[in-house]
């Protein structure tokens, strides 16, 4: 659904925003008021002050919530199950262990956060997280303490890699509106996000975040059974069904790109089957299906599966209706024209091409909540001052890193990620703007500082 003309100039449709989401902050933590149901109808009253016609808020809102169900619900449904089946066999366990006894107890954090720096390259963050549940509460319950000290890491290792790093789709999409090499963004991206998440997440978390105390509450994966600590399976089956799905992803990644660029044909069977299963519900379906057949039958009847798979999808409801509930509210704010009013205002902003595109990012993501909208719009915005200012190869790569640095701060409520951030792991809103916030705006900032120097190389 296209976005309507603005009924209102930038400065009144930003106060609307801004008001949006302090009535919605104010039901939520004062009144106490269910987020589904303070979500649903900010987004409403939303809609309707912006100027939206009465008749067309209902679907404009709909369609919103839709549209991020669609990305989310499929990938958080697969993941859980998969999660499930490796949390009450004991491979959750086993990997956790594993991992524990190759980097120690005081390196678990750092542990899961390199883990999920390799498996967040080709998988999106939503879907790595929920796979990667059953790691972390494992570890968590393992040691004790607050669950964050365990999840924050791998949590801002799958958004630092999907900020920054090609294939995932905005920084993809950043780099061919810019003119830069994809390539050289993936190789300097891959640095960047690592040094990124060690210096704004894990750093920080260790530092600080990590001390904020949230009870571990695994019961979204175990529904309160209790894991198979008797016939546990081999560390090897555990990391394969984990690996399958990265492999199928990469390999749709490399015959995708390999097309784009004209190397391969446009037309080959073989290389359709590939894309086809190496689509993300894709792959996680049939990681599924090897971990039903290859885990789970094994050790328990069929009967006993089918209950312990639907059982698994109960307790995530709540969490896919909060997050396509905060997707309508960021919807609702870009097709009411916000994002469009505020681009408008910050094209002739007179700063350094590379401040210019961490700001106009930040204030874009601030303002609708979509870090794919705020980088794609950003980029949209500033190809023509770049092909006007002939940076070069490496400064262009510079720029997708600013963008997406602005694309990354200040994760709050109209953002459908911090939704699912504060559900899975059980964090009211206040405490999930005292941390998540906090680190995706640390994260953030590293990576525009990282983005500076590689400007000034360039």
């Amino acid at each position: 659904m296209e976005n309507m003309a603005p009924a209102y100039g930038s400065g009144t449709l930003l106060t609307i925003a801004a008001l949006a989401v302090a009535v919605l902050l104010l039901l939520i933590i004062v009144l106490r008021m269910h987020a589904f149901v303070a979500l649903v109808l900010v987004s409403f009253g939303t809609a309707i002050a912006a100027g939206v016609p009465v008749a067309d808020v209902p679907t404009v809102a709909i369609a919103a919530f839709g549209s991020t169900l669609g990305t989310v619900a499929l990938l958080v449904g697969l993941g859980v199950m998969i999660g499930r089946l490796l949390e009450v066999t004991g491979g959750a366990q086993v990997l956790a262990d594993t991992l524990v006894s190759r980097f120690g107890e005081k390196r678990a954090p750092l542990a899961l956060g390199i883990a999920s720096l390799l498996f967040g390259l080709p998988i999106f963050f939503d879907a790595g997280l929920v796979v990667f549940l059953p790691i972390i509460f494992s570890v968590a319950k393992r040691f004790g303490g607050s669950v964050l000290l365990y999840a924050l890491p791998a949590a801002g290792a799958f958004a630092s890699m999907h900020a920054i790093v090609p294939p995932h789709p905005g920084p993809v999409t950043a780099a061919a509106e810019l003119g830069a090499s994809i390539g050289l963004t993936l190789l300097v991206g891959v640095v960047v996000a690592v040094v990124a998440w060690f210096v704004g997440v894990y750093a920080v978390t260790i530092g600080w975040l990590g001390k904020v105390h949230v009870p571990i509450d695994d019961s979204v994966l175990t529904g309160g059974r209790e894991a198979d600590t008797e016939n546990p399976p081999a560390f090897t089956h555990v990391l394969g069904i984990l690996l399958l799905p990265l492999v199928l992803i990469g390999a749709n990644t490399v015959l995708t790109t390999l097309r784009t660029n004209g190397s391969i044909a446009e037309d080959g069977t073989i290389a359709d089957i590939v894309i086809f299963i190496g689509q993300t519900p894709v792959a996680l379906l049939i990681a599924l299906l090897v971990a039903t057949y290859t885990l789970a039958i094994r050790r328990h009847s069929r009967e006993e599966v089918e209950t312990l798979l639907n059982e698994a999808l109960g307790p995530i409801c709540a969490i896919i209706l909060i997050t396509g509930a905060g997707g309508m509210f960021g919807g609702v704010l870009r097709y009411s024209g916000i994002g469009d009013a505020l681009s408008d205002s910050l094209q002739d902003l007179g700063l350094p091409l590379v401040v210019s595109a961490f700001v106009i990012a930040t204030i874009l993501r601030v303002a609708q909540g979509s870090a794919t909208v705020a980088l794609t719009t950003t980029a949209g915005l500033l190809s023509a001052g770049v092909a006007d200012a002939d940076p070069s190869a490496l400064q262009l790569v510079a720029l997708v890193l600013a963008i997406a640095a602005g694309a990354t701060v200040l994760s709050h409520v109209n953002d459908s990620g911090f939704w699912l951030v504060s559900r899975f792991f059980g964090m009211d809103v206040k405490t999930t703007l005292r941390t998540w916030t906090v680190l995706e705006t640390t994260l953030g900032v590293t990576i525009f500082a990282l983005a500076l120097g590689v400007w000034a190389i360039g």
